[in-house]
């Protein structure tokens, strides 16, 4: 930045393409305060992103991308939001789980909206769990045109033994790490066996219990696992959806397995047009500069594509 000028309720930033200011606010949801900021350009456009974060986090180290991404967005002339969920971070209230936040993401959608009253539709930018939480919501709120997804929490037993298997211990056997360990007996193959075996176990279990899920008529929606609730998100939103993976990372990895083990999600990615990114090194919060940058233009330059 080439300046910063302060006041007693915000911040002015002079860009190097434009410049924007930055201002806390709160916004009431169910009796509680979430507390947030917004970028703000000084001739913004009239599609706005609102940062979700996923599980709680704080906007320093890795989680500094929040910030950054968000005034890189608003030096593009794209106003920002970014926000605590109730329970986590600054805001107030119980902590809930991503599958509980659609009240918030709804409280926040009407505050952004109403305080930049330009906007005239938004997209939602999330991380892990929050990528699912706003597969959930997306479709219920006709304001929310696009989603930009970084590797989406897809989690079951089944799922991340599958990828543990696949990933880890296969990728393993070809480290000259691992080899230098055996030979110099620092390596504890008991131990690994062990670990092998609970994975194992795990992947066996988790086919029995979703084989009665499925065979169970009366089955709650939290009773279905999540891959199948959060396809059923993405068939029902009517937007644009970015996926941005990443190559070291589990979570990331189960997901492309779910992908291109389901017939279902190939054909729903397709009909839908989802535009996928995937950084090879990168590991789960893109936590080096290149990595973060990265995610910032592929976020900028598909925001302006449609």
């Amino acid at each position: 930045m080439s300046g910063i000028d302060r006041s007693h309720d915000h911040v002015i930033f002079r860009g190097r393409f434009m410049s924007f200011q930055e201002k806390a606010v709160r916004i009431q949801c169910q009796g509680s305060w979430l507390y947030g900021v917004i970028s703000m350009p000084q001739q913004p456009a009239a599609r706005g992103v609102l940062v979700a974060v996923g599980g709680p986090q704080y906007r320093a180290g890795s989680h500094r991308q929040f910030v950054l991404l968000a005034r890189y967005l608003a030096e593009q002339g794209i106003a920002v939001m970014r926000f605590d969920f109730r329970g986590m971070g600054d805001s107030d209230g119980d902590t809930r789980t991503f599958e509980d936040v659609g009240q918030d993401l709804s409280a926040v959608i009407d505050f952004f909206t109403n305080e930049c009253a330009f906007l005239k539709d938004v997209v939602i930018w999330g991380l892990c769990d929050a990528a699912s939480a706003a597969l959930f919501y997306a479709h219920q709120d006709r304001r929310v045109s696009g989603l930009v997804l970084l590797n989406p929490w897809v989690r079951t037993e089944q799922g991340i033994a599958k990828a543990y298997l696949k990933h880890h211990y296969a990728t393993r056997l070809f480290q000259l790490a691992f080899w230098k360990k055996l030979i110099s007996g620092k390596y504890d193959p008991i131990a690994s066996i062990r670990s092998l075996y609970k994975v194992i176990k795990s992947l066996f279990i988790s086919k029995q219990s979703n084989a009665i899920i499925e065979a169970g008529a009366n089955a709650t929606n939290h009773a279905i696992p999540l891959p199948e609730r959060m396809l059923k998100g993405l068939q029902c939103f009517e937007g644009k959806s970015l996926v941005i993976t990443s190559g070291d990372d589990l979570t990331a990895s189960e997901f492309l397995d779910l992908i291109h083990s389901s017939n279902d999600w190939q054909k729903t990615l397709e009909d839908k047009k989802v535009k996928f990114f995937h950084i090879q090194d990168a590991n789960h919060t893109f936590s080096k500069r290149q990595w973060r940058d990265q995610v910032a233009e592929y976020t900028g330059d598909w925001l302006r594509s449609w």
